[in-house]
């Protein structure tokens, strides 16, 4: 479903990603773990294909087709979703307007009222503007509901445990699982406490721009819990 090979990324002419060789296979479920500041956001967004993010080498291949160098509106019609870490509010969008783009459709139907519903989002959310005066985990159960209604084939979310408290955790990580049924997915995790909620086949640590590990995510993130990233950035050695 996605292979990534020898992608070296700038951001404002400094080299983020020095090197990222990563493969997702068609239905797998993969957890990326590392630090602040260690190339993990850089990676989604160049994927995605923001265009702040220049790709200096390697290159990006999606369902078998290159799009190294393709924009991002066709990387989303290809079948790539990404939910964002840091969300922007939309004035003068309200969240039923999303959702009937998302899903396609010219009102909500009884599919959306469903996934409203799963998500603890009452009906009177429908009427207000996209983020505005959300609560953090209010946020998070938004863009999972885009990507739900976005049916994706690469789902990819950006700490969606981040600035979530316990009840949220659960209906999000509930949700992401209902999310990747048959679907390829990324998630970016720095304290790992989706994969209470979330199955996952593979994890990989990322540090300094470069994988340094990969391997069963429980015991990655075990080890990372024990020993900090340590034994990680002794292995890039």
């Amino acid at each position: 479903m996605l292979v990534v090979e020898d992608l070296r990324v700038e951001v404002g002419r400094k080299e983020i990603l020095k090197g990222i060789d990563l493969t997702i296979g068609d239905g797998e479920k993969h957890v990326l773990f590392g630090p602040n500041g260690s190339g993990k956001s850089t990676l989604l967004m160049t994927i995605m294909g923001f265009p702040r993010y220049k790709i200096i080498q390697g290159r990006i291949e999606f369902n078998g087709v290159d799009i190294t160098e393709m924009a991002m509106n066709e990387r989303v019609r290809l079948g790539i979703g990404l939910a964002y870490q840091h969300p922007p509010s939309i004035k003068g969008v309200t969240l039923e307007d999303i959702i009937k783009i998302c899903s396609r459709k010219e009102r909500i139907g009884e599919e959306e009222r469903i996934l409203l519903e799963k998500l603890k989002m009452p009906t009177d959310f429908l009427k207000r503007d996209v983020n505005s005066g959300f609560s953090g985990g209010e946020i998070k159960r938004s863009e999972i509901l885009q990507l739900l209604l976005l049916k994706p084939k690469l789902a990819m979310m950006d700490e969606p445990d981040s600035g979530v408290d316990v009840e949220n955790i659960e209906i999000v990580g509930n949700a992401i699982n209902e999310l990747l049924r048959g679907r390829s997915g990324l998630i970016i995790t720095h304290l790992g406490y989706i994969l209470k909620y979330v199955d996952v086949d593979f994890g990989h640590v990322m540090m300094n721009g470069r994988i340094a590990c990969s391997g069963d995510p429980h015991k990655l993130l075990s080890s990372i819990i024990s020993e900090g990233y340590s034994r990680c950035a002794s292995c890039l050695r």
